[in-house]
């Protein structure tokens, strides 16, 4: 049951909408649809279909391609949603690529492109779940990636490695990122770089070969590394200018990290919510434990937490539109960095408040602890999202 404390912001009719059809949704995954994803390492399918046949995963689909043509605003509101249920941070991150990896292909794509491929993806027929940018040998310094993309003839033929690529299995395209021109090449390294749609179904057994990473956290969401060996992709599958691919990645990174920065806090809100109701019902020493101040406060100062996160979040959501890029990167760090930290401590504090019913799968804060801690490492470390703001707003000398 959805807790008072949770409505906290004033959301437009439009985001109240997207909270009510969301939160109805959700309610038949309850906890043990959630704790058995984990615990069996098993894609939500169920629930990502359900959401898919109610046309959400084209929610930032224009509608003249057969989306619903919404923004941000009320993907975080969808995003927080879905992580509060119980989802955790595993539940919003099943469908983010499905719907943030198809934004560039509606800014940038040919028309031929975006008519073939967004009516699809706006009725759940086609899913573009996996976006292939992070490298072994590149990690943050995305502009360092080797793998290429020559040109020959009509076609692109690939060559590298990705790693840390989420959802490829239950994807049926990939946004690859590669080098159509080395970096030695280029006058600026963030040049170079192209975005190149995959047909999965078309690559595997033809030049792409994937390995699952195993892994603690979010395990319902499962991650590969990548081999591409001589893959061709058809030329007329490139999205927007070659070359531009790394400018078109960092048009649409504030929005995206908006997002992330809201599964975040419904992740902490959960987390929250279910140290509260067993600080309420446990009773040691003829009373509630959450009498205890050394209970009770640690749950406290993570609501205050969430609560500030959720403020910055909601309102960068509402403003982002109208900032100058780098105001709006400012935001979306603080956002994010606000978020994963409040979400950790509410997950902390709530294995806390279960005493050794914290590590026991049948309460879950134990899988809500495991995924705050990796919200703190993706998309973006902690340390990173600072660097930004001591670079860009403090003006501090630059780090690396």
């Amino acid at each position: 049951m959805t807790q008072d404390w949770r409505d906290s912001v004033d959301l437009t009719q439009q985001q109240s909408l997207v909270r009510r059809s969301i939160r109805d949704l959700c309610a038949d995954f309850g906890d043990e649809y959630w704790r058995e994803r984990d615990r069996t390492a098993t894609y939500p399918t169920e629930f990502v279909d359900a959401l898919a046949d109610d046309g959400w995963l084209g929610m930032l689909v224009p509608e003249e391609y057969g989306g619903v043509g919404m923004s941000t605003s009320e993907a975080v509101v969808m995003m927080e949603e879905i992580a509060a249920s119980g989802g955790g941070f595993a539940g919003p991150q099943s469908i983010h690529g499905g719907i943030y990896n198809s934004v560039p292909i509606v800014k940038y794509a040919d028309e031929e492109l975006k008519e073939d491929l967004l009516p699809r993806v706006a009725d759940g027929d086609a899913r573009i779940q996996a976006f292939g940018l992070t490298e072994p040998n590149a990690g943050s310094d995305s502009t360092a990636m080797e793998t290429r993309a020559e040109r020959d003839g009509d076609e692109y033929v690939i060559n590298g490695e990705k790693v840390w690529i989420s959802r490829v299995e239950d994807s049926d395209y990939l946004v690859l990122m590669a080098r159509t021109t080395p970096r030695e090449d280029v006058e600026k390294r963030t040049r170079g770089i192209s975005m190149i749609l995959v047909d999965l179904e078309d690559a595997y057994g033809n030049g792409l070969e994937i390995e699952r990473i195993p892994k603690s956290a979010s395990r319902a969401v499962h991650s590969y590394q990548l081999y591409f060996d001589d893959l061709r992709v058809p030329a007329r599958n490139l999205i927007g200018e070659e070359g531009r691919g790394f400018y078109q990645v960092l048009d649409g990174l504030n929005e995206e990290r908006l997002v992330i920065a809201a599964e975040c806090l419904g992740l902490g809100e959960v987390a929250l919510e279910r140290g509260i109701e067993y600080a309420n019902e446990r009773e040691v020493f003829g009373g509630p434990i959450g009498a205890n101040q050394a209970v009770q406060h640690p749950l406290a100062e993570a609501y205050a937490d969430l609560l500030a996160a959720k403020k910055v979040i909601y309102s960068a959501a509402d403003r982002l539109d109208d900032l100058e890029r780098t105001e709006a990167g400012a935001e979306a760090n603080v956002a994010k960095y606000l978020a994963a930290e409040a979400a950790f401590e509410a997950a902390d504090a709530a294995v806390q408040t279960h005493g050794g019913f914290g590590v026991a799968r049948e309460y879950d804060v134990e899988r809500y602890f495991r995924e705050a801690r990796l919200t703190r490492l993706v998309p973006v470390t902690q340390q990173l999202a600072l660097n930004y703001l001591g670079e860009r707003v403090l003006d501090l000398p630059r780090s690396y």
